[in-house]
């Protein structure tokens, strides 16, 4: 079967960009399963750096169909913003499809988003400020605006309506804002359907026979398994499913028809926004990997906090996911230090924890255990087998390997596209 999903194995921010490109040239559909412009893959292609936030990677590789499926959250200006920065760089954007399921992030969503964090003060969530989780909650909440209404003015001005009627009351008594006009939304919202029209089609059906048909479909997912609004480090989440399982919902195709799940791991880790994290590193170390690794978010822009491999969480990712490859990125970044720690448990409250704590207060509490592995020196860019890398640097690897609960198939040594070992082929 020649579906596969790959997906983020920590917080986020892992590489899965230059994964999804690496394989593009095999594959023959792209399709991002959920999330929305919250998200953030940095593509480095021929030397040039493309930053995608709502695309999906197979937009820049030349045969590869784009896919927008129904369980993404869409900001329509963004969408189009980023299709025409990418067209003016010469990359051909036409054959992105969009599903006319998937919801809309409308500027009442954002105003929500951006008021509500405020209002929390301490307890923000620290989202991003673009509208994704309220867009969410409508759709749950059976208020959502979906990519199909657009092309029907008289439904979408019903479905405005019914939602500003709640929400005006909340911006109005809860934040005291001004109330937002519904005829302004109208209007802008169908300034979209003639620009998004040809983009829109029943992804669900296209997909699955492209399935049939033997075509290779690989299912992208945004952020990672610890933001996943289920599995993750509840609340400091997504508002969707990132995770495997997040890919079939997302996008119409059964798990029967999955082949292939593949986990995307830093060589350490990182996380964006507030949340617990056991090998968060506020020191020399800490400042050391945010700068060589660029630990920038592509999105915001914010600084990544940084730490140390924690191979709990590799597991625990293995786990919910299914995991049948691991695809390591960044190994470069270590390089240059004598020792690299490995969290390899938990110390929590005197006891030594080896799986993610179920409890959330263990969790806040959790403290590393750490095993040390002799680091190296030599410039490991140019390898491009497993046997080039220096010895420790194919120790360190083989020792994640064996904590994490699956194989690494690939090996990320740079930034470059071509700057990657492959081990075992993902198709």
């Amino acid at each position: 079967m020649p579906a596969l999903v790959l997906l983020g194995a920590q917080w986020g921010d892992e590489g899965k960009g230059k994964a999804t490109d690496l394989l593009g040239g095999s594959v023959d559909y792209v399709v991002r399963y959920q999330g929305g412009n919250n998200a953030g893959h940095t593509v480095i292609v021929d030397g040039e750096k493309y930053a995608l936030h709502l695309l999906p990677s197979g937009i820049l590789t030349p045969g590869c169909t784009p896919v927008i499926g129904n369980g993404v959250v869409v900001d329509p200006k963004v969408l189009l913003s980023e299709l025409s920065g990418l067209a003016a760089r010469g990359v051909d954007t036409s054959r992105l499809l969009i599903s006319g399921n998937a919801h809309l992030i409308t500027s009442y969503h954002q105003t929500l988003d951006r008021v509500s964090e405020r209002f929390l003060g301490k307890r923000k969530i620290g989202t991003t400020g673009r509208g994704i989780g309220p867009a969410y909650a409508d759709k749950i909440n059976r208020q959502g605006i979906r990519v199909q209404d657009l092309f029907d003015e008289s439904i979408l001005r019903q479905k405005v309506e019914a939602a500003l009627d709640h929400k005006n009351q909340v911006l109005a008594k809860l934040y005291n804002r001004r109330a937002i006009v519904t005829e302004q939304v109208v209007e802008e919202l169908l300034g979209y359907a003639d620009q998004l029209r040809d983009f829109v089609c029943d992804t669900v059906l296209l997909l699955n026979r492209a399935v049939d048909e033997g075509k290779v479909v690989l299912f992208e997912g945004g952020q990672g398994t610890l933001l996943d609004v289920d599995h993750g480090t509840y609340p400091f989440v997504t508002s969707s499913n990132p995770t495997a399982g997040g890919a079939c919902t997302g996008s119409g195709v059964g798990p029967t028809r999955i082949s292939r799940v593949i986990g995307i791991l830093k060589a350490y880790t990182t996380r964006v926004g507030a949340g617990p994290f056991p090998t968060e590193l506020d020191d020399e170390d800490g400042e050391a990997l945010r700068r060589i690794g660029g630990e920038f978010g592509v999105t915001t822009g914010r600084n990544r906090r940084c730490g140390w491999f924690d191979a709990v969480i590799a597991r625990y990712a293995t786990r919910v996911n299914g995991l049948t490859d691991f695809f390591l990125t960044k190994l470069d970044v270590l390089t240059g230090w004598d020792r690299i720690p490995v969290c390899v448990a938990y110390d929590i409250d005197g006891r030594r924890v080896e799986e993610l704590p179920y409890n959330q207060s263990d969790f806040h509490h959790a403290k590393p255990v750490y095993e040390y592995l002799p680091g190296w020196s030599e410039d490991i860019s140019k390898a491009r087998s497993f046997e080039e890398l220096p010895k420790n640097a194919q120790a360190y690897v083989l020792a994640l390997q064996d904590l994490s609960g699956a194989p690494i198939s690939a090996i990320g040594v740079g930034p470059g596209r071509e700057e990657t070992i492959q081990i075992n082929a993902f198709v």
